[in-house]
């Protein structure tokens, strides 16, 4: 158990990875892609909220609706540049944004169950969030296991 978290948690953030390769190659593209997530959210006119997730603007509040989504997308850049800011200098932190992957997408799923809200159509994020969750959790297990295996040998 302490080689595990001596892996979650490295004393020194250095841009060394041990064991196999895909999960980093996989964090990058999610980098990527949260990087293209979060300029839609904090750039586009209506914040992804009536043209990507499907909601309703029509009504009075629409308004509130998008400078939320705006928010989101910023909080969602700023984490997505360090995504991107760990996937090429602090690569021995890969295991730990896998961490933080799963538990924000595990918090995500909890606010979607506690507080639901109607949508014209399923948004891609509560689609993706099956398919993240697994991929993430997989992807951790393997890095988890390959560099203990490496530090083994």
């Amino acid at each position: 158990m302490k080689q595990y978290l001596s892996i979650l948690f490295p004393k020194t953030a250095s841009n060394e990875i041990r064991g196999w390769k895909l999960p980093v190659y996989v964090f990058i593209l999610l980098a990527v892609v949260s990087t293209v997530r979060s300029c839609i959210h904090l750039f586009s006119a209506d914040g992804g909220a009536g043209s990507i997730a499907g909601m309703d603007l029509s009504v009075q509040g629409a308004n509130g609706i998008i400078f939320a989504f705006a928010l989101w997308g910023s909080a969602q850049l700023v984490y997505a540049i360090f995504q991107l800011l760990v996937a090429f200098r602090y690569r021995a932190l890969i295991p730990f944004m896998y961490l933080l992957l799963i538990v924000e997408t595990l918090l995500r799923m909890l606010v979607g169950k506690m507080r639901p809200v109607s949508f014209a159509h399923t948004p891609p994020g509560a689609i993706g969030n099956y398919v993240i969750l697994p991929a993430a959790v997989i992807l951790l297990v393997i890095m988890l296991w390959s560099a203990d295996r490496d530090k083994q040998v």
